[in-house]
C-alpha cells in the first residue's frame, strides 16, 4: 500500500487542539536539542581574525611559552637588577681578580677583582636596551619606506629599491668599525643609531612586498571603490594585513641586534667602559680563558640564552602567523 503523505491539517483534526500543542511543543523542543537551528548544521562559531588564531595557536605551543617566560626574566631584571644581585658592578677588588666561585659570589671574579655574577645581571639591562631599542627603530623607520614605496609604487619604489640594494652591499661588522670607531660617546645611542641605519633594508623590503601584496585584495579595491582616501586605506586596510611579516621578522632580528652589540663591542668599537656589557665582559675574558674561563662562560652563556630565546619566540611567532603552515 503506498505511503500516504503527511497533512498537518488531518493530524491536527484528528488530536484535537490539544494534539495540536503538543506537536507544536515537541517540535520546538526538538529544535533546541538540534545544534545550530533546524538543519542541524552544528554550532554557529563566530569567525575568528588572523590574530586570534594566532594567539590561541602561541598559547599552545611550548616553544612560544619557555621563550616567553625567559624573555619575560630577563626584561624584569634589566628594569630591576638588584631584585637578584645587591652589589655595584663597578666595585672591584685586585686582591681577589681571578678567583673561582665563593660564598657570596657563585661566578667568582674577574681580571680587576669585578663580581662575575653582579656584572653578569647588570650586563642584560645594556643588552636588551639596544636590542629593544634597535628593533623598534628597524621596524618603524624601515616599515614606514617599504610600506609608502609598496603603496604609491613609481618613481619613489625604484629609488628605494636602488637605495636599499647599496646597503645591503655594506658589511655589518666592517661598516662598524668604520663607522663606530670614531665614536667617543659612551652611551648606547651611537651603536643603536648604527644598527638602525644599517637594518632597515630587510625590514622595509619586506614591508614593501607586503603592502603590494594587500593593496591587490578585493576589499581594498573595494574601499577605494566607495571613495577612501590613501590615508584610510593605508591605516584601516592595508596595514592591519600587511604588519604580520615584519612583526616575525623583527622578533627574530631582536636576538641579532643583541648579538652584534656584544660583537662589537668585544671588538672594541661598540660600547665602552665603564658601561657594562657581556660583549666588554667576553672581550676582557678572551685574555684569561685558560687559566679563569670562568670569567668568559658566565657573560657569553646569559648572552647565547638570551639570542636563543628571542630567536625561538620568533620562530614560533612566525608559525602562528603563516598562514601556509595551518
Amino acid at each position: 500500500m503506498p505511503e500516504q503523505p503527511f497533512e498537518p491539517e488531518r493530524a491536527i483534526a484528528a488530536t484535537g487542539m490539544g494534539g495540536a500543542m503538543d506537536l507544536a511543543t515537541s517540535e520546538a523542543e526538538t529544535l533546541e536539542r538540534t545544534p545550530g537551528g533546524p538543519e542541524g548544521t552544528g554550532p554557529q562559531e563566530r569567525p575568528r581574525s588572523l590574530w586570534s588564531d594566532a594567539w590561541r595557536d602561541l598559547r599552545r605551543n611550548p616553544v612560544f611559552i619557555i621563550s616567553a617566560l625567559v624573555i619575560l626574566f630577563l626584561v624584569v631584571i634589566s628594569l630591576w637588577p638588584s631584585l637578584i644581585a645587591s652589589g655595584n658592578p663597578l666595585k672591584c677588588d685586585l686582591a681577589k681578580a681571578q678567583e673561582g666561585s665563593q660564598p657570596g659570589h657563585p661566578f667568582g671574579y674577574d681580571g680587576q677583582g669585578c663580581d662575575v655574577y653582579t656584572r653578569t645581571v647588570y650586563g642584560t639591562r645594556t643588552s636588551v636596551t639596544v636590542g629593544v631599542l634597535a628593533t623598534l627603530g628597524v621596524a618603524i623607520f624601515g616599515s614606514v619606506l617599504g610600506g609608502l614605496a609598496g603603496f604609491f609604487g613609481g618613481v619613489w619604489d625604484s629609488i628605494l629599491s636602488r637605495l636599499t640594494d647599496i646597503f645591503f652591499a655594506i658589511p655589518v661588522v666592517l661598516g662598524g668599525l668604520v663607522l663606530l670607531s670614531v665614536v667617543t660617546s659612551n652611551t648606547v645611542w651611537p651603536v643603536i643609531g648604527f644598527m638602525v641605519l644599517l637594518g632597515w633594508p630587510q625590514i622595509s623590503r619586506i614591508a614593501r612586498g607586503s603592502v603590494i601584496t594587500a593593496k591587490q585584495n578585493d576589499y581594498v579595491q573595494a574601499a577605494r571603490a566607495l571613495g577612501a582616501s590613501n590615508s584610510r586605506l593605508l591605516l584601516r586596510h592595508i596595514t592591519p594585513n600587511a604588519v604580520a611579516p615584519v612583526i616575525v621578522v623583527a622578533t627574530i632580528a631582536l636576538g641579532t641586534y643583541i648579538s652584534l652589540e656584544a660583537t662589537l663591542s668585544y671588538l672594541g668599537v661598540g660600547l665602552k667602559p665603564p658601561t657594562v656589557s657581556w660583549g666588554i665582559d667576553i672581550s676582557a675574558a678572551s685574555q684569561y680563558i685558560r687559566n679563569a674561563p670562568h670569567m668568559l662562560l658566565w657573560p657569553a652563556g646569559a648572552l647565547a640564552i638570551t639570542v636563543l630565546a628571542f630567536i625561538m619566540l620568533g620562530d614560533a611567532v612566525r608559525d602562528a602567523l603563516d598562514p601556509k603552515l595551518r
